[in-house]
């Protein structure tokens, strides 16, 4: 890794920036952008962010597609349990497990389908780049301010 000099100073601005809107109460987060820049993003402008632990797609129709199949198996999970109903046999509880498995991971896709498109709406009005993948280490940001 080659060392940036105006990066660095780049970042400190931005990070000191970042510090005063937060002692002054606001809701912010320091990310890298797409690029690698630093940036302080106001908490509406943050949907998910993938590979933080959260969904591997990036984008908020990509999440949606998945939430289209999770909506799929809620419902395919619904015919199996009913199904032996029409042979006049009980219902099939194992597949309570699907419809539970599948109606979570619907609800929660599109919450955060739904999360990213908002602050995908706000980043493109407000002129904001769009939030990298990794975390930023405040410790290294403290010591380049003193």
């Amino acid at each position: 890794m080659v060392y940036d000099r105006e990066r660095e100073r780049r970042d400190d601005a931005v990070y000191a920036e970042h510090k005063k809107a937060v002692a002054a109460g606001q809701k912010r987060h320091l990310r890298r952008t797409s690029v690698g820049e630093l940036h302080s993003y106001p908490d509406d402008e943050i949907g998910f962010t993938p590979g933080r632990g959260q969904a591997q797609v990036s984008t908020w129709w990509g999440m949606a597609i998945l939430t289209a199949f999770s909506g799929i198996m809620f419902i395919g999970g619904c015919w199996l349990l009913l199904r032996p109903l029409w042979d006049g046999q009980g219902p099939s509880w194992g597949a309570l497990w699907v419809i539970g498995l599948a109606g979570f991971f619907c609800w929660y896709g599109y919450t955060l389908s739904r999360d990213e498109y908002r602050a995908t709406r706000l980043r493109k009005k407000r002129g904001s780049p769009k939030p990298g993948t990794g975390n930023v280490d405040i410790d290294l940001l403290e010591l380049g301010q003193k």
